[in-house]
């Protein structure tokens, strides 16, 4: 009998289908793993793309720029979920697998290691062609700056801030994910996905695969920044290793124990065994 009267998957049904699509996701052949997983990268980077844009907008105050700037990031997390790719925050999920024991610890560890890595190639390179297309010079060059302060404040950032706004994050982009897997249509994923990750973007909690588009291109962009700008020394390639060394370490504990853990031992602990 259906408890919810809507149509959607219950909360049951989504921790099931979590854990069938991790046990798929750990078992993808390696060529698969690390083309979508290049793809989900370049996906979150267009993502931080539009974001830039909005921000940039000084007319705009601040909650409307950072509200508005979240809801139009949404668009990387809808390409990946609709589209399909392999990101690596969402993909912290497979610990549900893991835990029910459908997947081994070295399916797990190869699956995020192979797809964190991917990640970065997908969005590291969407920065290197960005910043060859000209587009920062869009708003008389405010979309450069904007880029150059948000790379060089991540990247001088304590790293236990850092660590904390990874977990929460990630709680909200795997809520995010959990959401959508209840939807049978492209609407309804689009209406699971928006408000989680504009809440996490508006808050300025730390995306690891985001701060993969955006450091590089910041890094790009630096030699044209006036010295004067905040935090410029910061903006690093040992501040790029600085900031996703706690932010990845803190989006694996916000996704993995705070939503894929937690999940299995209300749904999955005593569930009959698939078929």
């Amino acid at each position: 009998m259906a408890v919810y009267g809507f149509d959607a998957f219950a909360p049951a049904e989504i921790a099931e289908r979590v854990e069938n699509v991790g046990v798929a996701k750990a078992r993808l052949p390696l060529l698969q793993t690390v083309l979508l997983g290049m793809l989900a990268g370049a996906f979150i980077g267009l993502g931080s793309l539009y974001f830039v844009l909005v921000t940039s907008d000084a007319s705009l105050g601040f909650a409307a720029s950072r509200v508005l700037g979240g809801v139009v990031f949404s668009l990387g997390l809808l390409l990946v979920v609709v589209a399909g790719a392999e990101l690596f925050t969402g993909n912290n999920l497979l610990a549900m697998a893991w835990a029910d024991r459908r997947i081994s610890t070295a399916e797990l560890l190869r699956n995020w290691v192979i797809v964190c890595c991917a990640n970065f190639i997908g969005a590291a390179g969407l920065a290197v062609i960005v910043w060859l297309s000209g587009h920062p010079a869009m708003n008389g060059g405010k979309v450069a700056t904007q880029v150059v302060l948000l790379a060089a404040a991540k990247c001088a950032a304590p790293a236990a801030t850092l660590f904390w706004k990874g977990v929460l994050c990630n709680i909200l982009v795997c809520m995010a994910v959990w959401m959508a897997m209840a939807g049978r249509s492209v609407v309804d994923k689009l209406a699971a996905i928006v408000l989680p990750v504009s809440a996490f973007v508006a808050a300025g909690f730390e995306h690891s695969i985001a701060n993969m588009y955006l450091i590089p291109l910041g890094l790009l962009l630096k030699p044209d920044m006036p010295a004067d700008l905040a935090h410029l020394d910061a903006l690093s390639l040992s501040g790029l290793v600085a900031n996703l060394v706690p932010v990845i370490a803190g989006n694996l504990l916000g996704g993995s124990v705070l939503v894929a853990l937690v999940y299995h031992l209300i749904y999955r602990r005593h569930a009959a065994p698939p078929n």
